[in-house]
């Protein structure tokens, strides 16, 4: 499939989504054309997941159903490989903090050598959102902290049953 510069695509566990991700989503569907929300099926960096990729898909889907530009999928290959699947120019990523450059720099050089006609683009994390991450989320929510300003509606429901102690 040719590669368009109007699609790209935002890659992520989203274990679960936040409104940080859900920014950067926004933000995204307003620079390109189309956006796909690329829910990795299988992440190796993070390990096993608490909610299964079809119920993180079905947050995202709910949470950006006001973007008519957004679509929401799974893959399990490499970022680039889904990326020139479906037909994408661009990988879209938020930045929080130094950390996630370092790591995002890496991941960018090894995405370059496979695949050099796939541009990786940043954005810069909303300051409400700077701090906020997945894995912060959930152990808030282990120990019973609201998170209900942080997260979609649903995920906070969700979290609340999941998590309970």
């Amino acid at each position: 499939m040719a590669l368009d510069s109007r699609r790209a695509i935002c890659p992520g566990s989203y274990d679960p989504v936040t409104n940080g991700h859900l920014d950067v989503i926004a933000r995204a569907a307003g620079l390109f054309d189309e956006i796909i929300v690329a829910v990795v099926n299988l992440p190796i960096r993070k390990g096993a997941t608490l909610f299964d990729a079809d119920e993180r898909v079905g947050f995202i889907e709910q949470a950006t159903a006001h973007l008519p530009n957004v679509t929401v999928d799974t893959f399990d290959t490499l970022v680039v490989e889904f990326a020139r699947a479906r037909g994408a120019r661009s990988i879209v990523k938020g930045l929080r903090a130094i950390s996630d450059f370092e790591y995002e720099f890496e991941m960018n050089q090894l995405n370059r050598k496979l695949a050099a006609d796939i541009e990786s683009v940043y954005v810069m994390a909303s300051p409400q959102f700077s701090f906020l991450s997945s894995s912060g989320i959930k152990e808030l929510a282990t120990f019973g902290a609201d998170v209900s300003d942080l997260v979609p509606a649903a995920v906070n429901e969700r979290l609340q049953e999941a998590l309970a102690r």
